[in-house]
């Protein structure tokens, strides 16, 4: 989306009348946006500046703060290594370097096939089954080093009978 086609701009010019008549309407365009696109780059804010006056500087300031939004596309599978107290305790560290190791990417990065995309997390709420791994909103209980293979793997034999 680094040049917005003549589609996005009207689709995110849509997304922005959506909310006129609202108060504060940032957060609601840019989980739309968010929602419709995987990302906001710094492109789409500066369209969505002009459409409702709210300077470049507070938009970014929003993206850069919430977890949920990204400057960045997104893989397909987002794997999420929570690494809160529990989770960390109990070897999370060692998960997200061996997932970073298979991937060869660092966590905040997507792989260049656009299939996976790594990140840190904090606490999760699921200290109860730690080390737990969130996988596209799938949570994998008490996560091993040596489970890590047989996931990506599972992920990408589904991918393959998905194509």
């Amino acid at each position: 989306m680094a040049k917005l086609s003549e589609n996005a701009v009207l689709k995110i010019n849509e997304i922005c009348d959506r909310y006129t008549d609202e108060k504060t309407p940032l957060m609601m365009i840019l989980s739309d946006i968010q929602n419709e696109y995987g990302y906001i780059p710094l492109e789409v804010q500066e369209l969505v500046s002009k459409k409702t006056g709210i300077s470049v500087a507070e938009i970014y300031g929003v993206v850069t703060f919430y977890s949920f939004f990204s400057l960045l596309p997104k893989g397909k599978y987002i794997i999420g290594c929570c690494l809160g107290t529990a989770c960390y305790v109990k070897g999370a560290q060692q998960i997200i370097d061996k997932f970073s190791e298979l991937l060869g990417i660092k966590p905040g990065e997507t792989t260049e096939d656009g299939l996976f995309t790594l990140d840190a997390l904090r606490c999760i709420g699921a200290c109860g089954i730690a080390p737990a791994v969130s996988i596209s909103g799938q949570v994998y209980p008490k996560v091993s080093v040596e489970k890590v293979p047989h996931i990506l793997k599972e992920l990408r034999e589904k991918e393959g009978a998905a194509q």
